[in-house]
């Protein structure tokens, strides 16, 4: 492919209070954690700034509030160098916050209220349909209205835009058989739900029998588990020190989705999107790290010699 891959995302934006503390408090338990920040995030405004990052060109379609967090959004977007010009702001409800806790090992737990993003469209992704028919792929989540992300879905099928679907958080009254998919990528704990079961090899199978190009799931330090035409494999996960886990699986997608648009194999696809993942849990925070395409290049280049 010769020209800039070109990535449209509709998702959310929400606005991350990060606390950092030893341990999961118990019912009714107060105590005094370690650290605290405010980060900007939401799985729609990590992936577009995961892409960006990777080199692509990138139209974010969201919803924010007319207050302070809309403000740095905004700001962060231009400082991306990306247009704010489909970013929705919303005079009702405020911008989206959420509350991860974040422990030793890495690993968090999240409490969020998606406030505007909500209450995103069918309208507000219409405003930006050339910008979607014109894209390689559009990515999608579900922490928007499922109602706008289907539109998105349709209207890119319909102009051969690729369209991949991140199942995060899996709506179980939301069926997503129906939608114009070429891939889906949840991660283990997604797929099970899905699946209805332990059997997510099985569920990935019948997704790609069905029209699906390929199910990718994302198993964190297991790596990944790739289902297509040509079957089924596993991908390792590239060992790092975990910081901070927080935007792990949004970089492995964009990484996933850029190198897609780029005309990759889906196998190399998966290990630079591993990679992407691999550098996001080094540092803390979800929009701070999101690696750059130099960064990825360097830590396979490391990987690689180490490998010899």
């Amino acid at each position: 492919m010769s020209h800039r891959p070109r990535v449209a995302v509709v998702g959310s934006l929400i606005v991350d209070l990060v606390f950092r503390a030893d341990r999961r408090p118990g019912p009714g338990e107060t105590f005094t954690g370690t650290d605290f920040g405010i980060y900007l995030g939401g799985k729609g405004f990590n992936q577009a700034i995961a892409c960006r990052r990777l080199g692509a060109e990138v139209t974010l379609v969201g919803r924010v509030g007319q207050d302070h967090f809309g403000d740095m959004f905004l700001a962060r977007l231009k400082d991306e160098g990306m247009t704010a010009d489909h970013i929705t702001r919303d005079e009702k409800t405020g911008t989206g916050i959420a509350s991860p806790v974040v422990f030793p090992d890495g690993e968090n737990s999240i409490i969020g209220v998606p406030r505007a993003n909500r209450f995103l469209t069918p309208s507000d992704v219409d405003r930006a349909r050339v910008a979607i028919a014109s894209a390689d792929i559009l990515m999608l989540q579900l922490e928007v209205d499922p109602q706008a992300s289907r539109h998105a879905a349709g209207l890119a099928s319909s102009h051969g835009t690729t369209v991949m679907l991140d199942p995060a958080p899996v709506h179980l009254h939301v069926s997503i058989d129906d939608w114009p998919l070429d891939y889906l990528v949840p991660n283990e704990v997604e797929a099970r739900i899905l699946a209805s079961g332990p059997d997510t090899t099985g569920f990935a199978r019948r997704r790609v029998d069905a029209g699906l190009r390929a199910v990718v799931i994302s198993e964190g330090r297991q790596g990944a588990t790739i289902a297509d035409a040509a079957g089924v494999r596993c991908v390792p996960a590239y060992r790092v020190k975990t910081v901070d886990s927080t935007g792990a699986g949004d970089a492995f997608r964009g990484g996933l989705a850029v190198s897609l648009a780029q005309g990759t194999d889906i196998d190399q696809a998966v290990r630079y999107a591993g990679a992407c993942g691999a550098l996001a849990c080094t540092r803390v925070g979800a929009e701070p790290s999101m690696p750059a395409a130099s960064e990825v290049t360097e830590f396979l280049r490391r990987t690689d010699e180490h490998s010899d």
